[in-house]
C-alpha cells in the first residue's frame, strides 16, 4: 500500500470508528427509550439490561453503518479538498478516483464483510433479543400496577384510573377481570377505590377494595339455562383480595421458545421457507377457486316444471311486474334465494381475501428480510461514493455542512427504501423491487456526483441559468443605468 493510500485511509478510518460509535450510542439510547416500559419497574439488575441492549444492537448496524459511512467520507474528502490537499494531489498528477481507490476497495470488503454479519450476527441477535423480551414480561414489576393500562397480575387483570398516597398505595377507579379455573373470564369487579396493603414486592399482594360490585357469569349445566344468560351482582362496601404473585418470578430468562421468526433466520433459512409458504399459497388458492366453482350454481335457479309455461305472455315480456303479482311468489322466493346465496358467496370471498392477505403479507415480509441482507452490502460502497464526491465538490469538512447533508442524504434514502417496503408488504409493488429501490435510484446518483467531482465541474452548473438572466439584466437594464 502506498503512502497516499495508507494516508486517506488512516484519516477516514478514524472519522469512521468514532462516527460509528457516535451513532451507535444514540440509537442504542433511542431503542432504551423505545422499550423502557419493558424494563422499568421489574427489579432488574444492570447486567439484564445491558444484556438485552447488546443483544438488540446488532439490529441497528444496517441504520448507522450507511450514515457512518457516509458522513465520514463527507468529513474526510471535504476536509482534504478544504486543505488543498486534493489541489496538491492532482498536481502530481494524482485525480480523485485514484485518491479514492483504497477506500473503493476497503467499502466492498466491508460491504461483504456486512452481508455475513446480516446474515449471521443479526438473526442471532435478534433470537436473544426476541427471547430475552418475552421472558422479562413474565416477571413480577416491582411497580406492580400502572396506571390507564390493564396490568396482568397472577389469575387476574386489573387496571385502575389513578395512584396516589405514600408509596402510591392507594387507587381509583379500579377494574378487575378474573379468569376462573378454566380459564375464561367471568368474572369482572369494579370499585371505586381501592388499596395495596402489603408491599408489590412480596410473594402475596393483598388488594382491599370499596365500594363496588361483583359480577360474574354462571354456567349452567342445562343447554336450555345457557339461553337465558344467568348471571349474579353482589354489591359491596369492602372487598379484600390475596394476589398469588409467587409465579412471577420463576422465569428462566435464557429460555428461548422463539426460534422460527423470518428474522432470526439465514438466507439458506428464508429461501426454504419462501418456497414452501408459495407452494402452500398457490396450492390454498386452487383448493378455494375449485370449492367455490363447484358450489356456485352452473346456471339459472331451478324452478318447477311447467312454470314458465303457465306464466301469462304479458308477465314473461315485463320482467318488473310479473314479480309482483302474488300468484309468481314462486318466483320472489326464487330471487330472494338467489339473494342470500350470492351474499354468503361474496361474505366467503371477503373472509378468504383476508386470510390470502396475511399469507402474502408473510410471505413478502420473508423476502424483504432476505433482500436487506443484500441491500446493505451496495449501501455502503453507494454512500461512500456519494459522501466522498460531495466533499470534494463543497470542499468543506468538519461537522457543520457535511453533517447537514449527510443527515438530509441518509434521510431520503431510508425513507425512499421504508415507503417501497411498507408498500411491498400488501403486495402493492414487488418486494424485490421495494428492498432495492434506493439503491437502483441512488447508484446513478453516486457514478454523477463522482464524474462531476473528478471533472471540478461542481454538483450543479449553474451558470446555465445564471448567465442568460445577467445578460438579460445586462441588455435591458444596464445601458440605462449607465446613461443616467
Amino acid at each position: 500500500m502506498k503512502i497516499i493510500d495508507r494516508y486517506i485511509l488512516s484519516s477516514y478510518l478514524n472519522r469512521l470508528l468514532g462516527v460509528f460509535a457516535i451513532c451507535m450510542l444514540i440509537f442504542i439510547v433511542q431503542t432504551f427509550w423505545l422499550f423502557v416500559d419493558d424494563l422499568a419497574g421489574k427489579g432488574l439488575d444492570i447486567s439484564i439490561i445491558l444484556r438485552f441492549l447488546l443483544y438488540y444492537s446488532p439490529k441497528l448496524v444496517p441504520l448507522v453503518l450507511p450514515l457512518s459511512v457516509l458522513l465520514a467520507s463527507l468529513m474526510t474528502y471535504g476536509d482534504l479538498a478544504e486543505n488543498y490537499e486534493f489541489a496538491a494531489m492532482k498536481s502530481t498528477g494524482i485525480s480523485l478516483q485514484r485518491a479514492m481507490r483504497g477506500l473503493i476497495v476497503f467499502h466492498i470488503l466491508l460491504g461483504i464483510g456486512s452481508f455475513f454479519f446480516a446474515n449471521h450476527v443479526i438473526p442471532y441477535g435478534e433470537l436473544k433479543s426476541y427471547n430475552l423480551r418475552k421472558n422479562l414480561a413474565k416477571l413480577k414489576p416491582a411497580l406492580a400496577i400502572r396506571e390507564g393500562i390493564f396490568n396482568d397480575l397472577g389469575s387476574i387483570s386489573i387496571k385502575v384510573e389513578d395512584k396516589y398516597g405514600e408509596e402510591d398505595r392507594f387507587l381509583t377507579d379500579v377494574i378487575i377481570h378474573e379468569k376462573t379455573p378454566d380459564q375464561k373470564n367471568n368474572i369482572v369487579i369494579k370499585a371505586a377505590s381501592g388499596e395495596l396493603k402489603s408491599e408489590t414486592s412480596d410473594a402475596m399482594l393483598q388488594l382491599v377494595l370499596y365500594d363496588g360490585n361483583r359480577y360474574e357469569i354462571i354456567q349452567p349445566n342445562k343447554a336450555k339455562e345457557k339461553l337465558r344468560h344467568p348471571h349474579a351482582k353482589v354489591a359491596f362496601e369492602q372487598y379484600n383480595m390475596n394476589i398469588d404473585l409467587s409465579e412471577f418470578n420463576n422465569v428462566d430468562l435464557e429460555e428461548e421458545n422463539y426460534k422460527s421468526t423470518f428474522r432470526m433466520q439465514k438466507v439458506e433459512q428464508l429461501n426454504k421457507n419462501i418456497d414452501s409458504l408459495e407452494k402452500k399459497f398457490s396450492e390454498q388458492k386452487e383448493v378455494f377457486a375449485n370449492n367455490f366453482n363447484e358450489t356456485a350454481p352452473s346456471g339459472a335457479i331451478n324452478v318447477r316444471e311447467g312454470t314458465i309455461e303457465n306464466l301469462d305472455s304479458t308477465l314473461k315480456a315485463d320482467v318488473l311486474n310479473f314479480a309482483k303479482v302474488s300468484r309468481n311468489y314462486q318466483w320472489i322466493e326464487i330471487t330472494e334465494g338467489a339473494l342470500v346465496k350470492i351474499r354468503r358467496k361474496q361474505s366467503n370471498l371477503m373472509a378468504k381475501k383476508k386470510t390470502f392477505f396475511t399469507m402474502q403479507k408473510f410471505i413478502n415480509l420473508h423476502k424483504i428480510t432476505r433482500n436487506d441482507k443484500f441491500t446493505l452490502l451496495f449501501a455502503s460502497i453507494i454512500l461512500f461514493l456519494i459522501g466522498a464526491s460531495l466533499g470534494a465538490i463543497i470542499r468543506k469538512g468538519g461537522f457543520g455542512l457535511p453533517l447537514v447533508l449527510a443527515v438530509i442524504i441518509f434521510l431520503t434514502y431510508h425513507y425512499i427504501g421504508l415507503f417501497g417496503k411498507n408498500a411491498a408488504e400488501d403486495n402493492s409493488i414487488s418486494p424485490d423491487l421495494a428492498c432495492w429501490i434506493s439503491t437502483l435510484i441512488f447508484g446513478p446518483l453516486a457514478i454523477y456526483l463522482t464524474h462531476r467531482a473528478s471533472t471540478d465541474r461542481g454538483f450543479i452548473n449553474l451558470d446555465r441559468v445564471l448567465v442568460p438572466i445577467q445578460n438579460f439584466y445586462a441588455r435591458y437594464f444596464g445601458n440605462s443605468n449607465h446613461s443616467s
